[in-house]
């Protein structure tokens, strides 16, 4: 039964079907999913530049009355778990969704191939015709899926909603990956100050150096170079921080 297909959630639907390699035709193939690494570089990326970018904007607000380090830390780590915490539950309740909207799409499936089983042949033979098969051999080939009623609901999965029954996303291990992803960037910028420093620029250089790192890894999921990345990265970056900074800066100086 055609109907439009869900869209799949990044880094979920991808994890199998577009892991590793394919070496089937003798050559390879990139990852254009990116599996799971796509969500927890980005993940961590976010934690990284708004966390650092919220420090920063603290630390400008707090410098004229004292640079209060206690303010920035608090600050740094209540930015560290709302972040976190709203990040998974928004990745579980979204990965959620779309797979309690996959299984209800297929439970409409696996009713009218019971109650139509020639009309869902007639639709798959269509699907294999309009891709150039000829059309005796694609009845044939449907006809004979048909045979295995497991097998031929999974066929009718992948090329009508685009998902595959085996390999519906996890909304738990959605929220871990994006909880523990944005968690290790937000912290990044608040180990100098955990480890006794009294100023920004600490925070600001190992910042810097996570963005470009952060940025870099991006191009293992993508067509372009490390340093490119890493470099677009670390503007963007730098510029939100920067931005941040004077804001907090022309509060704090308002407000003082």
């Amino acid at each position: 039964m055609p109907r439009p297909a869900p869209r799949a959630h990044p880094g979920m639907m991808g994890d199998v079907r577009g892991a590793g390699r394919d070496q089937a035709d003798g050559h390879t193939h990139a990852n254009v999913t990116g599996g799971w690494l796509r969500p927890a570089v980005f993940g961590m990326m976010d934690g990284l530049v708004s966390n650092f970018a919220l420090i920063a904007g603290v630390a400008g607000g707090v410098s004229g009355a004292g640079g209060e380090v206690r303010t920035v830390v608090l600050a740094g780590l209540a930015g560290l778990a709302a972040g976190a915490f709203s990040m998974a539950a928004g990745e579980y309740t979204s990965v959620a969704s779309q797979a309690e909207l996959a299984k209800a799409e297929l439970a409409v499936e696996r009713r009218a191939l019971m109650r139509s089983p020639q009309r869902e042949q007639d639709e798959l033979t269509r699907v294999y015709t309009d891709r150039g098969v000829d059309v005796d051999l694609a009845r044939q080939v449907v006809r004979q899926l048909s045979q295995h009623p497991d097998r031929i609901l999974v066929v009718h999965a992948r090329e009508e909603l685009g998902v595959d029954p085996g390999d519906l996303p996890a909304p738990m291990t959605a929220a871990a990956v994006s909880f523990l992803a944005f968690a290790i960037g937000a912290v990044w910028p608040l180990i100098p100050y955990l480890l006794g420093a009294s100023s920004l620029l600490p925070s600001l250089i190992i910042s810097l150096v996570g963005m470009f790192l952060a940025g870099a890894m991006v191009s293992r999921v993508t067509t372009r170079s490390w340093w490119w990345t890493g470099t677009r990265q670390l503007l963007l970056g730098a510029t939100a921080a920067a931005l941040t900074y004077a804001v907090g800066t022309l509060v704090g100086t308002g407000i003082s």
